[in-house]
């Protein structure tokens, strides 16, 4: 376990979660639910071969299989040595603030995690002491990988990205260009980040907010945004495990958290239960499809796409006004 006194500090208990402002009569928030494992990223069809045998010998399955290995491999190590994996496997929380009331506000910048006595019992003690944990989470993963890595790290973890992103024929990088679309990153008006992680329309009215839910457990899921490049698109707040709640769990917390008229939600997946859960919620659901030739893999899928699917609940209005 890596050493991380010196890096957490004092933190107000009293700050109660900033999420969207009260929208304006006019204004509407669009959320953008991923999965993430086979629809953000590719990492189990790699690992098993079914993604190269679908190209019918075009691809080599087994560089693919040792593709998936490395990264796999690597994960888990960084979980293990800068994200307290090792301590917190068995304690598994739905998203980071889930323990934050047990947060009592001290200050972790001489703090010694590794000889707190953290043990996997329920009571309040251990919930402050993965407070702790979870906070110090929070604060490396909006400093990003640089506040990580050396230099060598950053070069291993750019060359293995791009060496995947080359063989799934540009998969991460367009699923990262259609993270940016739906953040309104890649239009070309004045925009602003809000405190719920995402971004507003100065002359489009809308909100663009993208949220991830994944089956994974919450700590190799956090470190998947941060080595797939998907951090400063997805903040740490927006990062749900439904591990052990269910996708349906997260989606209702979802929809109270960004509750209002104007909202509009749409999932993004290639599961069944996020399916069914989209179907309970009445929200549109795009199903991914990692065959080669289909539009709804990437690259292939677009906001236009995914906005034809809005407007199939919604109405053609608010598509169309979010294209110009």
């Amino acid at each position: 376990m890596a050493d991380t006194r010196g890096i957490g500090n004092k933190v107000d208990i009293n700050e109660k979660r900033k999420d969207l402002p009260n929208n304006s009569k006019d204004q509407k928030l669009k959320v953008y639910i991923w999965d993430m494992d086979e629809t953000l990223i590719l990492l189990k069809s790699l690992l098993n071969g079914t993604y190269a045998e679908a190209f019918k010998g075009l691809k080599d399955v087994e560089r693919g299989i040792e593709i998936g290995k490395l990264w796999e491999k690597y994960i888990l190590q960084v979980c293990d040595d800068y994200f307290f994996y090792q301590q917190i496997e068995n304690c598994n929380a739905p998203f980071l603030e889930a323990l934050i009331q047990y947060d009592d506000g001290q200050d972790l910048s001489e703090y010694n995690f590794n000889q707190d006595d953290f043990g996997s019992s329920c009571d309040d003690v251990n919930k402050r002491k993965l407070a702790y944990r979870h906070r110090l989470t929070a604060q490396m993963y909006k400093k990003g990988l640089p506040s990580i890595f050396d230099q060598d790290m950053i070069k291993f973890w750019n060359d293995l990205y791009d060496a995947t992103d080359s063989y799934t024929d540009k998969w991460l990088s367009s699923a990262r260009a259609c993270l940016e679309q739906c953040s309104g990153r890649s239009q070309e008006f004045a925009s602003t980040a809000d405190s719920a992680g995402g971004i507003s329309d100065s002359l489009t009215k809308f909100r663009h907010i993208n949220v991830l839910v994944t089956s994974g457990s919450l700590i190799p899921s956090l470190v998947k945004c941060l080595l797939f490049r998907l951090d400063d698109l997805i903040t740490c707040e927006n990062v749900y495990s439904s591990w052990e709640v269910g996708k349906l769990q997260c989606f209702s917390w979802i929809r109270e958290r960004f509750s209002g008229p104007n909202v509009q939600f749409c999932v993004i997946g290639d599961g069944w239960e996020e399916c069914e859960a989209a179907q309970t919620m009445r929200w549109p659901f795009v199903k991914i499809d990692v065959q080669p030739g289909s539009s709804f893999r990437f690259p292939g899928l677009t906001l236009r796409t995914l906005n034809t699917y809005f407007s199939i609940i919604y109405g053609d209005d608010d598509a169309r006004e979010d294209e110009d």
